[in-house]
Parts: C-alpha cells; structure tokens; sequence
C-alpha cells in the first residue's frame, strides 16, 4: 500500500513538540513509571504492534493499564474490567499513552492523525476503509477526541470486535476523511489545543471518563507477553 509522507513542516512540528514534551514531562514519566510498578508490579510498559503508515507494523507503547495476566477481546471496554486501579486513573486523564511521543519522535506516529489500530484487527478492516492506513497515525485527532464515547459504546456488546468494524470503523472512516482533507499546521495546532482542553475536561467528567479506548492495549494475548520489560 502506497504510504502518504508527511510535509517538512509537519514532521518537523512533530520532531520540536515531541522533544519539548518528553523534557519538559520526563519527571512525570518517571513519577507514573514508579506508580505503574509499585501498584501492579511489571511490566510498566505495554507494547502492540499497531498498523502504521503504508500498512507497515511497528511497536507502539503505552503503560501499562490491565492486569499482567488480562487475556480478552482486542478491544477495551469502558467498564472493561481487566483494567487496573491505577489503569483506570491513567486512561481517564490518557496519561498511559505518553509513551507514544517516543513513536512520534522516532516517525513511527504523527501528532495528529488517525488512531493507530491493533495490526491483528487493522488486518480485518473491510476494504473500502483500508485507505486510513495510507496515512501515518496520529497522536491525537478526532476519534482520539470521541475515546470516551466510542468506549462506552462497547459495554455489554457480545462481539465488540464486530461491532466496532462494522458500526464503528465507517464512522471513525468519515472523522479520518474529513481531517485529511485539510490538515495543515493550523490544523494541528488547533487540534493540540482542544487534546488539552478534552484532558482537563476528564476532571469534572462525573461518569469517570473511559477506562478504556477503542483499539486500546488489549489483546488476546497477556499483556505482558508483549511488554518492553522483561517479566521477573
């Protein structure tokens, strides 16, 4: 599949960002990484391989949210609950997805972009939606935006792998569509912003945001078969 390259602006918005955040942040990655661990043990880091620009895997990282041993359907609920305690604190306020602007940096992700899918679920994506992973996924975008919602919409689905390709996937298609359509670095930037207004607003969220995302860190393997670290 013929990838679509990012501009030399956008990569080098993404290159200047990424690195200020990971800075500027490194204490509060370092803070999580002792909470992760100290609350649910190891492995504090989650890795997946997510379909990526060109329909080419790499690893995307998280910490970790979901008990070591969560076996499951590949996708998270938002009363999943092979969700940790701390796991549900991190993906209220998306604090376990921090790891991922290592990817950005590294050019494996994008600031803005379509969310990356699960490369065992992307595989399944009906054809005429397969034109997303043209495009090199994005940190954030508009269906990063809908994560609470989207969750919650698979509480008590029977199948929610078919549900989400078949009800989900045309809706998140359109949301792609229409942002890659005229994604410029005001697009971005204007997207950065309404990301940290959407995080703020977990705050005073009463339902208690989503404990889990579409296309979150679950598989049907244990999580830590996949981590970074090595199980001791």
């Amino acid at each position: 599949m013929a990838p679509v390259p990012l501009t030399v602006p956008r990569r080098a918005l993404d290159i200047v960002v990424a690195l200020a955040l990971l800075v500027l942040l490194s204490p509060l990655l370092l803070f999580l990484t002792v909470l992760v661990r100290t609350t649910s043990g190891r492995p504090t880091v989650f890795r997946q391989q997510r379909m990526g620009e060109g329909a080419r895997e790499f690893t995307l990282y998280k910490f970790r949210t979901m008990r070591p041993d969560a076996t499951g359907p590949g996708l998270t609920s938002g009363s999943d609950p092979r969700v940790t305690g701390t796991g549900r604190l991190l993906r209220r306020f998306a604090l376990d997805e921090l790891p991922q602007l290592f990817n950005v940096l590294r050019g494996d992700m994008t600031l803005v972009g379509p969310r990356p899918e699960p490369a065992e679920l992307a595989r399944r994506f009906p054809p005429e939606y397969q034109w997303m992973f043209r495009h090199r996924p994005g940190l954030t975008g508009p269906c990063q935006l809908h994560s609470r919602s989207h969750a919650a919409l698979l509480n008590g689905m029977p199948d929610p792998e078919e549900y989400y390709l078949s009800v989900m996937v045309p809706r998140r298609a359109a949301m792609n569509a229409e942002l890659l359509a005229h994604i410029t670095l005001t697009t971005v930037v204007r997207y950065l912003a309404r990301t940290l207004w959407y995080l703020l607003s977990a705050a005073w969220d009463r339902s208690g945001g989503s404990s889990g995302r579409p296309g979150g860190d679950a598989t049907r393997r244990t999580e830590e078969g996949r981590s970074l670290c090595v199980r001791s």
